[in-house]
């Protein structure tokens, strides 16, 4: 008799902790926080043009956009642009405000073949002459994009093989064009290490982090998406970011041939206080909300002292500063999910807008996903269902 059982136990934290200190081993973005970023900065101080151009898609783009999107204010006068899309109206409209005759293009893709990336490389290549004073690229050291570089004397950096794309943002690919753009990215690599030191030496990220994981699993087949409502624009370029890191690691088979679900959704407040806000109020109980909020904006703008005809009874709105009214409208929403008493929830709050706090909730994420995934026994680091549409896409081209 042969028996294929179709459950799985649930492991204590011990085991899964256990479990995560050996995947450092094998598994390169734990340690991308104790990065030597000389070379990085040194080549940053180099540059002198103006728009700067990441050529990448998916892991090699979503994490320095949210970076990007977060610090901007931070940032030194250059422009960065992403091309990633092989929509032709999206390529023409964001090439047509690039000075590509005093642009650097930093050319990303892990594998070296990643065919949107290299589509639009050639794209690039029709329109200005590429070499190693406009170019550089960021890889995998064997593959073919290398080659390419080091045909033509281009720079290069280096994508660890055990660096998965979603979770490469701590390493080149997301350090080489902050770094560019003026950002402190040993801040970054700083936060990183607070979230990684105090959750491997089980301390108070480690306390939380593991709680946050464990409940998502032993509810999963109840509450099976999980929304992050960022109370600030600032923040969508991460809850891109997280939704391919949730979706693409998350959505597996498991060992015993399970189909795992962890539906990821990024919304932002209070914009979607008037839209996605009335699914979560009154809709179906299949849905944990994580809140992220920013404690301080570094930005005073205050509504004026303002009255205007028939609005008049507004005008308790007037002197108020615009970060303490968000603040206000997140927390009456998290009040008004507290009241209802069965939606989970919790809430994040980002102490400051600076290097290191993004980098502290980015990699708490990274170390989430790792965690969840080693719950329900699945391989957190392939994406099998993607490569599937790959494999078609190649043989539909090889044969038009």
């Amino acid at each position: 008799m042969k028996y294929q059982k179709n459950f799985y136990q649930i492991k204590s934290n011990e085991e899964i902790f256990n479990k995560i200190v050996k995947e450092k081993e094998t598994i390169g973005y734990y340690n991308l926080p104790f990065a030597d970023t000389t070379e990085i900065k040194e080549y940053a101080r180099t540059v002198k043009q103006k728009d700067i151009v990441v050529i990448g898609i998916g892991g090699s783009s979503l994490g320095t956009f949210a970076i990007h999107d977060f610090l901007m204010h931070k940032e030194n006068t250059k422009k960065l642009h992403f091309l990633e899309s092989t929509d032709p109206i999206d390529i023409q409209r964001r090439v047509s405000k690039i000075d590509l005759e005093h642009a650097l293009f930093i050319i990303i893709s892990k594998s070296g073949t990643t065919i949107e990336t290299i589509s639009i490389l050639k794209y690039i290549s029709s329109l200005v002459k590429l070499d190693n004073e406009n170019t550089v690229c960021v890889t995998e050291n064997d593959s073919k994009l290398n080659t390419y570089a080091q045909t033509n004397n281009m720079k290069t950096f280096e994508i660890p093989k055990d660096v998965g794309g979603r979770f490469s943002v701590f390493s080149p690919v997301g350090l080489l064009p902050l770094a560019i753009l003026g950002l402190d990215i040993d801040k970054l690599l700083n936060g990183c290490k607070v979230v990684h030191d105090s959750f491997f030496a089980q301390g108070e990220h480690y306390e939380h982090i593991m709680e946050k994981a464990r409940f998502i699993v032993e509810n999963k087949n109840r509450f099976n998406i999980n929304v992050v409502f960022s109370y600030s624009s600032l923040l969508e370029g991460f809850n891109k970011w997280y939704v391919q890191l949730w979706g693409e690691s998350l959505g597996k088979i498991n060992k015993n041939g399970t189909k795992q679900s962890f539906t990821p959704i990024g919304i932002t407040g209070p914009v979607d206080q008037h839209s996605f806000l009335q699914l979560i109020m009154e809709g179906k109980r299949d849905k944990t909300i994580t809140f992220v909020k920013i404690a301080d904006f570094d930005d005073d703008l205050t509504i004026p002292d303002v009255s205007i005809p028939a609005l008049e009874e507004l005008d308790y709105v007037n002197n108020i500063k615009f970060k303490d009214l968000i603040n206000m409208q997140a927390d009456s929403t998290i009040k008004a999910i507290h009241n209802l008493k069965d939606i989970p929830y919790d809430v994040i709050t980002i102490q400051h807008q600076d290097e290191e706090n993004i980098a502290k909730l980015m990699f708490t994420y990274e170390l989430i996903t790792s965690i969840v995934g080693s719950f329900v026994q699945i391989n957190t680091y392939d994406q099998p269902g993607v490569e599937a549409g790959k494999i078609i896409l190649k043989k539909k081209l090889a044969s038009k």
